[in-house]
C-alpha cells in the first residue's frame, strides 16, 4: 500500500514540514520538522528518556508524574492511540544532530471537562539538560503551526500552575494569552492540591494568523 502524504504549508514566513503516513495495518504515523528538532512518533526506547525525566524533581515540581515503568509504557501508548484517533497528538523530540528523545511536545484534546471545553491544548516537557536552549519554544511554535494550518482549529489552549513561571512565559512567546476569567481548579488534582488551581491561556486563529504577519 503507497504512502498518503499530506505536506504542511508554509504561511506569513513560518513554516513546519509534516506528513501524515497511513500504513496498511492502519497505524498512523506522523513526523515533522524545524531548524533543530525531529518531532516524531514514538519508540520503544523513549521509554528509558521519558523515564529519567519522570523521575527528575525539577521536570514534575509542577507537572503529574508517573508512577512506574509500566505507567510510562502506557503513556506512550495512549499518545500512539490518539494519533491513531484523532490524527495528531504528543511527539516525542528528537534533535536532528543527536539520535535520542529530549522530550516531547503536541496537541491533544483536554481529557476532562471544564467550562472550556472540548478542547485542544498544547503541551510540552523537556528534560533540563536541554532547558534554556529555545527547544521548546521552537516545538511549540511549529506545534500551534501544525493546529491551526493542518488541522484547521479555531483555538488552541495551555494550562499550568500558578507558580510555574517558565511555562507561563513560554506560553506568552508563543503568542498566548492568559485569559483570568478562565482560570479553573483541576478535576484530575485533590482539593488540598496547591497545583489545583491553574491558569488557561488561549491563542485565536486569527490571532496566531496576524502575529504571524507583522
Amino acid at each position: 500500500m503507497g504512502k498518503v502524504v499530506q505536506r504542511a504549508s508554509k504561511e506569513g514566513g513560518s513554516s513546519i514540514g509534516g506528513a501524515l503516513h497511513f500504513l496498511a495495518d492502519g497505524e498512523l504515523l506522523m513526523e515533522s520538522r524545524t531548524k533543530r528538532l525531529l518531532l516524531r512518533e514514538w519508540k520503544d526506547e523513549d521509554i528509558e528518556p521519558l523515564a529519567r525525566m519522570n523521575d527528575d524533581p525539577r521536570v514534575v515540581r509542577y507537572l503529574a508524574r508517573l508512577a512506574d515503568r509500566n505507567a510510562i509504557e502506557v503513556w506512550i501508548n495512549a499518545q500512539r492511540e490518539h494519533f491513531k484517533k484523532h490524527g495528531y497528538g504528543l511527539w516525542a523530540l528528537e534533535r536532528l544532530d543527536i539520535a535520542g528523545s529530549i522530550g516531547f511536545c503536541g496537541l491533544v484534546n483536554v481529557p476532562y471537562q471544564a467550562h472550556f471545553t472540548p478542547a485542544v491544548e498544547i503541551a510540552w516537557r523537556l528534560h533540563p539538560d536541554w532547558w534554556g536552549r529555545g527547544y521548546a519554544t521552537e516545538a511549540a511554535v511549529a506545534a500551534l503551526a501544525f493546529g491551526f494550518q493542518n488541522l484547521k482549529l479555531n483555538q488552541i489552549v495551555a494550562n499550568a500552575a500558578g507558580d510555574n513561571v517558565a511555562s507561563r512565559r513560554l506560553m506568552e512567546r508563543i503568542g498566548m494569552s492568559h485569559d483570568p476569567k478562565g482560570d479553573f481548579d483541576h478535576p484530575f488534582k485533590a482539593v488540598d492540591d496547591p497545583l489545583r488551581r491553574q491558569v488557561l491561556y488561549r491563542l485565536l486563529y486569527q490571532d496566531w494568523r496576524q502575529k504571524l504577519q507583522k
